[in-house]
């Protein structure tokens, strides 16, 4: 399993996302402040484990803190949980994350729990957030296994593999699962522009696992399915809105399009704290706007006039009506997505 991001008794260590795949190379961050920039700067990407990350920043900043009383360290986690929540504003695991801890927290510091056996439980909460996710991932992986032919070329956009969450992964993990369970997988990669995800994660993730690769152009999909070679597209979600909207890397929109002309299954695989209730549709989605420079050059190498303007939103937004299903721990949900995500929900 590649290891994305690990608690150490030093600090928190991610695996540098942007060196890949040229050189792997751990970045440890022993401040929640330097997870804040890990996350910010996209040393970790992937909503699985930007959730598990902001978790362990939360975590590291309470267990780093020199507060000798509750109301002092309470002080100190309002700016450590609003820090991290400032680093990328789409994926709502972020937020969940940081939820998940504060949340003990506050009960803790309710019962005027002492500082020492704090520390303790929310580190503890943290590292079982990261065995949850690869647990879950693994079932995921198996359900969506079942919705795909024994013989298929899967398409995929952006990385919702093993780096972008704890281990395994969405999108892939449903790849690796029915590989597993015997099927005869291949897999078409986008390259993901302006950040090159599928250039550089996910055909470096899937060739290091020996599973048949074919990295293509991002303008290259259509042709593809129109020449009948690819039989079903994956791919993972930042958030998916309570009527089943699913912000994922930009691209995907024109993607579940294409899919749709050409009659072919369009899948979403995502943890099921992916879904957000309180986004009750897409166009609510706050989308990342990121720097121009991720668009004027390539390998620091400016591509660009000078002057020319530069848009660069990080997400997009695919319709519910463009997806087939979406494929979680709990099972799997198709439309009305309004009414299946509901009824998933109370059944927790």
């Amino acid at each position: 399993m590649i290891p994305t991001l690990e608690w150490t008794p030093a600090g928190v260590n991610f695996l540098d996302q942007t060196k890949l795949p040229h050189t792997e190379t751990y970045v440890l961050a022993t401040d929640y402040k330097q997870v804040a920039t890990v996350i910010s700067d996209m040393i970790v990407r992937g909503a699985m484990a930007i959730g598990v990350s902001a978790a362990m920043g939360v975590a590291i900043g309470i267990d780093r803190s020199t507060a000798t009383s509750i109301p002092e360290l309470t002080a100190e986690v309002d700016i450590i949980c609003k820090t991290l929540a400032e680093t990328r504003p789409t994926a709502v695991n972020l937020f969940w994350g940081i939820a998940q801890v504060r949340e003990l927290y506050n009960q803790l510091a309710a019962a005027n729990t002492p500082i020492p056996e704090i520390k303790q439980q929310v580190v503890a909460l943290a590292n079982c957030l990261y065995d949850e996710d690869i647990a879950n991932l693994r079932i995921l992986g198996a359900n969506g296994a079942a919705l795909l032919p024994d013989e298929a070329t899967v398409l995929t956009h952006c990385n919702a593999g093993a780096l972008a969450a704890c281990g395994y992964g969405s999108a892939l993990g449903v790849i690796r699962a029915a590989i597993e369970a015997g099927k005869k997988i291949d897999v078409f990669a986008d390259e993901t522009r302006p950040f090159n995800q599928g250039t550089r994660l996910t055909a470096w993730e899937l060739t290091k696992d020996n599973i048949p690769t074919t990295l293509i152009c991002d303008n290259m999909a259509g042709y593809f399915m129109g020449q009948g070679r690819i039989q079903a597209v994956i791919v993972g979600a930042d958030r998916i809105a309570a009527n089943g909207d699913t912000a994922n890397k930009i691209g995907t929109y024109s993607v579940s399009i294409l899919a749709k002309e050409h009659g072919i299954p369009f899948y979403v695989a995502a943890p099921f704290n992916t879904i957000d209730p309180e986004t009750a549709a897409g166009s609510l989605i706050p989308i990342e706007q990121r720097a121009a420079r991720e668009v004027t050059h390539v390998n620091g190498v400016q591509v660009t006039p000078d002057g020319v303007n530069i848009e660069n939103p990080a997400f997009d937004v695919t319709p519910a009506k463009y997806i087939t299903a979406i494929i979680t721990e709990r099972g799997v949900l198709r439309a009305p997505f309004t009414e299946s995500i509901a009824a998933m929900a109370h059944k927790a």
